[in-house]
């Protein structure tokens, strides 16, 4: 696996198995997101794959297919709150963790300095500078 810090709180991953599942709860993981539409994916890496192994494991599992239509802000609040309300840490995976990581910084648009959230999503390898002019516009709402 492929786990990137974009916070101590917030993880983001490409896609998982559930053969991963035990590893992650060993790790203290508390809640993953699934951002991955099944649409992308064979049977075996569908959601109800992975929330039937993340639930025998004991983690909370939420799915909320991102793709670029759906990225909306009812979406963004949402990722942002399944966050928020989370036990402990969160791991959201998608194709690559791009699309979990800027759900993540249109969701801290307003909450915190816009150059903490690039370099953040920076520092966990994911370059998202051409998002500046959306998250200034954000926090200035």
């Amino acid at each position: 696996m492929d786990i990137r810090i974009v916070t101590p709180r917030y993880h983001v991953s490409p896609q998982i198995t559930p053969q991963d599942i035990p590893d992650l709860a060993a790790q203290g993981f508390t809640l993953i997101i699934c951002n991955r539409p099944d649409a992308e994916n064979p049977p075996e890496l569908h959601a109800a794959q992975v929330r039937a192994a993340a639930e025998a494991a004991g983690l909370g599992f939420a799915q909320l297919d991102l793709t670029q239509q759906t990225m909306t802000p009812d979406n963004i609040a949402r990722q942002t709150a399944l966050v928020d309300e989370a036990e402990g840490p969160v791991l959201a995976y998608c194709a690559s963790g791009t699309r979990c990581t800027i759900a993540w910084a249109l969701g801290q648009a307003g909450r915190m300095p816009v150059d903490d959230i690039l370099a953040a999503t920076q520092a966990a390898g994911y370059a998202l500078d051409h998002l500046r002019p959306t998250l200034e516009a954000l926090a200035r709402r």
